[in-house]
């Protein structure tokens, strides 16, 4: 028996990340690296930043300090380049996939695990996933039972409420045995259970040992846990 019966997934650091291809060009002026992989610790390392400062959405200083600073910026250049990245981090570069995560989504449809997206996010996340990571309803990528964006219906994270426009298409199964896994201890580790869901946190580096809630490496790591012994689709 299976800990849970459905997956959901925020969108930010767990599907996509800012695209090291728009970043790194800009940030390589000021002495950065342009390694994409660079680019991915950089985003974990903000993250951390971020949810060791409380921040919620609104409040990204503390996580563009910590990225300029994990892509190698150091000295008289940090100030401006942490402009420069609040100025170019918008929603619309949060497009570059997690190419171990898109492998993990295909396990885990293969295996007919009902899936979803919960995210913070400006309207455009559906649009984003649907070019080549997911999609509610059939399509060429990952089947999705919904795609919840925070500013089309409304409310966010860490307001637990934006889980009951998604608790809806799961209403078969008790949010407990639902798993949501993000990438922000204080808007979705926090958000999540105060929906009565299972929290899980992305931690690729181990930035949150000794957390009270569970971590994950990858999506990968859930995949083969909830895959195992299942029937796979053909």
């Amino acid at each position: 028996m299976h800990r849970f019966d459905a997956v959901l997934f925020d969108a930010g650091g767990v599907l996509v990340l800012p695209d090291p291809h728009v970043l790194a060009p800009l940030l390589a002026w000021y002495g950065a690296a342009t390694d994409a992989e660079v680019y991915r610790r950089a985003h974990y390392a903000g993250m951390k930043a971020k949810s060791d400062a409380g921040s919620l959405e609104t409040t990204w200083d503390e996580y563009d300090r910590a990225y300029v600073a994990a892509v190698g910026v150091v000295g008289v250049d940090v100030d401006e380049a942490v402009a420069v990245l609040g100025r170019t981090r918008n929603a619309w570069i949060w497009r570059w996939m997690i190419p171990e995560t898109r492998a993990a989504l295909d396990h885990l449809a293969a295996a007919g695990v009902p899936m979803g997206v919960v995210s913070n996010a400006s309207g455009q996340i559906e649009a984003v996933l649907r070019r080549e990571i997911c999609h509610v309803g059939r399509g060429d990528h990952v089947e999705m039972r919904c795609v919840v964006d925070s500013h089309v219906v409304g409310v966010a994270k860490p307001d637990p409420s934006i889980f009951d426009h998604a608790l809806a298409h799961f209403a078969e199964f008790d949010p407990p045995r639902i798993a949501y896994v993000g990438d922000s201890v204080t808007m979705d580790i926090a958000a999540a259970r105060g929906a009565g869901l299972h929290p899980i946190l992305i931690d690729p580096y181990d930035d949150h040992v000794g957390a009270d809630f569970e971590r994950i490496r990858s999506v990968a790591d859930l995949a083969d846990e909830l895959a195992e012994g299942r029937v796979t689709t053909p």
